[in-house]
């Protein structure tokens, strides 16, 4: 199992059967289509990127094409179950707005993003001097997404100032996932991707 394949399983994990969903950032729509087969969602994806959209539509996925750093108007409070953020908070120009719209029209939501304070990460920098390149940050410094790396220790610290509450935290590495209460430090430094669930 490669490090996506885990990450949409221990994402289906999370989320119950039969619950509304909306996937922000939702690319071709492979997560949304094996949830909806998996645990029978419903709910749409919302996708910048035209391409995605059109391959998103061709799995059977409901899907829009728009911008979430523009905000979720279209959508009502707290309508949705559960919003889901896959590797994509490190992308979104307004990090902040997209987690408040997140929690106003979801009760819940998922955010996954890589760990740039990863061990191996850290030592690419010290010993290289150049900005890391690993599976998780694949890219280029000029030619990234990723324009808001943060840690796990970054995220503990964001949630904490906004009144987020973490209900739950998975840490993947090498292929394996763990949860429940880890000291932090340690996840930090030996994460290499994280999720978390959270609410207001």
């Amino acid at each position: 199992m490669n490090d996506t394949q885990l990450n949409y399983e221990v994402v289906t994990d999370i989320i119950p059967e039969n619950a509304r969903v909306l996937d922000l950032g939702c690319g071709d729509g492979t997560l949304f289509s094996k949830l909806i087969k998996e645990k029978n969602i419903t709910g749409v994806g919302v996708e910048i990127n035209k391409d995605e959209v059109i391959k998103a539509l061709d799995k059977g996925v409901s899907v829009i094409q728009g911008d979430i750093d523009e905000g979720l108007k279209q959508f009502p409070d707290k309508s949705f179950d559960y919003a889901i953020l896959n590797q994509t908070l490190q992308s979104t120009e307004k990090p902040d707005l997209v987690m408040d719209e997140m929690l106003r029209v979801a009760k819940k939501a998922v955010v996954s993003f890589p760990n740039f304070a990863y061990w191996k990460v850290r030592f690419y920098l010290f010993f290289k001097g150049k900005m890391p390149k690993s599976k998780s940050l694949p890219y280029e410094w000029y030619n990234t997404p990723n324009i808001h790396l943060m840690t796990v220790n970054d995220f503990f610290e964001f949630c904490k100032k906004r009144n987020i509450k973490i209900l739950k935290s998975v840490y993947l590495t090498r292929n394996k996932a763990r949860s429940g209460i880890l000291i932090r430090t340690i996840t930090n430094f030996f994460s290499e991707e994280v999720i978390f669930v959270v609410t207001r």
